[in-house]
């Protein structure tokens, strides 16, 4: 019997189209998970006002939510690497579409709090699991900049959150909920027909699978199969079939996951914080309408994309621990700076496209450092228990939000708070050792 490699053959492969098929079907679900996730800030002084209460009434939607998404990391993924990646993201899709839908019908901030609660259990599984699968289906060489064009998605769901801004006055709140419940519930079966599951998690699970021979078929058609051979995929051989938490802090990967675990929680705390606030930061503390910022948003949030794209080509080339920090450093000083430009003046959709390019390809960063530090047997559930620690963060660090409008801070003195946990992250991630790519 003979050996064949899985992640040789799959390091080995010219881009194909089914590579592109992934590629496009993980970027349009990450697409519709950063839309769910981050649109209820992008309308929340009108989700206040239409229920009679002030933005700061908002906070119970947002704890819950992150509690939610912070619940859901833990547990749902590692079920991808029990169950599957695709079969995963099919369910998750179909769940959290329905109960976006379901938001449209609340009656109270509660109830609507609550909703947001259990869909965001369901939201915080689909970021990892399809990191996770582009990493495992795309080659080595293209394997960074696959990722980042695929989160490029969660960043554009993000921007184009702040368009339901746009739809409110006249289709009322509860349009942002039909469109987020919606788009979900058409990708499903698009999915089911067309994404293809990774063949490291079918060898790692089942060698003996005979969906792993049909699959290489749809990659290279041309690949000889004697139905005899012995399925492998770089260290699975020495790798427990049984995932285990535990392992994300054993075999020498104690002080990365613990770094890693810290700055996710940092880093996903910010973004959580500036998506349910920063609308109603420049309402309160300078003026500016929901609707004003949401154009200025929808412009300066593009820089996400970039950062995204230019992380993922760099990270192909230059080592993430030198690489990250940059990032971060970066991150803290546009927050400094948005905090002291004035809204409508030349430079400040520059700043904010600024802010969003080190926020987007900082994340972005971690989450493709993660792939490469964690191996095909835990490796969603290692980025899923780091998102985890972050959303956590997105539970803690947001309160903060609530009390610098209840207590009436400046704009300045507010973000330049905020901007000390990505200045942390940059500092933490100087303390990492060099990551080893994980061969599977």
């Amino acid at each position: 019997m003979q050996s064949f490699d899985i992640q040789a053959f799959i390091d080995e492969q010219r881009m194909r189209p089914v590579h592109y098929a992934v590629l496009a079907l993980c970027l349009v679900a990450m697409f519709i998970d950063g839309f769910d996730i981050f649109m209820v800030g992008k309308i929340a002084p009108a989700i206040a006002h239409a229920f009679g209460v002030s933005p700061a009434g908002m906070t119970l939607v947002f704890v819950l939510q992150q509690s939610g998404l912070a619940l859901g990391a833990f547990l749902i993924s590692p079920l991808a690497d029990l169950l599957g990646r695709k079969r995963l993201l099919v369910i998750l899709s179909l769940l959290f579409g329905l109960l976006s839908i379901l938001t449209v019908f609340a009656t109270s901030i509660a109830m609507l709090a609550i909703v947001r609660g259990i869909s965001g259990i369901f939201l915080a599984g689909i970021l990892p699991i399809a990191v996770a699968l582009l990493s495992e289906f795309t080659p080595r060489r293209r394997r960074a900049t696959f990722v980042a064009i695929g989160m490029t998605g969660y960043s554009l769901g993000n921007a184009a959150g702040a368009s339901m801004a746009l739809l409110v006055p006249d289709f009322g709140w509860q349009s942002a909920f039909w469109v987020g419940g919606i788009m979900p519930l058409l990708l499903v079966p698009i999915m089911m027909l067309s994404l293809p599951e990774s063949l490291s998690f079918r060898v790692v699970r089942n060698p003996t699978d005979p969906a792993i021979a049909r699959t290489i078929r749809r990659i290279a058609p041309d690949t000889v199969l004697s139905g005899d051979e012995r399925f492998i995929t770089g260290r699975s051989e020495r790798a427990a079939v049984k995932t285990n938490p535990l392992d994300l802090f054993r075999d020498g990967r104690a002080r990365a996951s613990t770094i890693l675990f810290v700055a996710c929680t940092l880093s996903m705390g910010t973004i959580a914080l500036l998506a349910a606030w920063l609308p109603s930061f420049f309402q309160q503390m300078a003026g500016i309408s929901i609707q004003r910022f949401a154009i200025a948003a929808m412009i300066g949030l593009l820089g996400g994309v970039a950062g995204m794209l230019t992380i993922g080509f760099l990270m192909d080339r230059i080592r993430p621990v030198r690489l990250l920090p940059a990032y971060f450093v970066g991150y803290g000083c546009a927050l400094i700076l948005l905090g002291r430009i004035s809204f409508g003046t030349p430079l400040f959709i520059p700043a904010l496209f600024t802010l969003a390019f080190f926020q987007g390809g900082g994340q972005a960063g971690l989450n493709m450092l993660m792939a490469q530090v964690y191996p095909t047997a835990i490796r969603s559930t290692g980025i899923g228990w780091a998102g985890g620690a972050g959303r956590i963060g997105g539970i803690i660090l947001p309160l903060f939000g609530g009390y610098a409008l209840h207590a009436f801070f400046s704009l300045q003195l507010t973000l330049a708070l905020v901007a000390l946990a990505p200045f942390l992250v940059a500092m933490l991630l100087l303390l990492m050792r060099p990551a080893t790519p994980s061969g599977g």
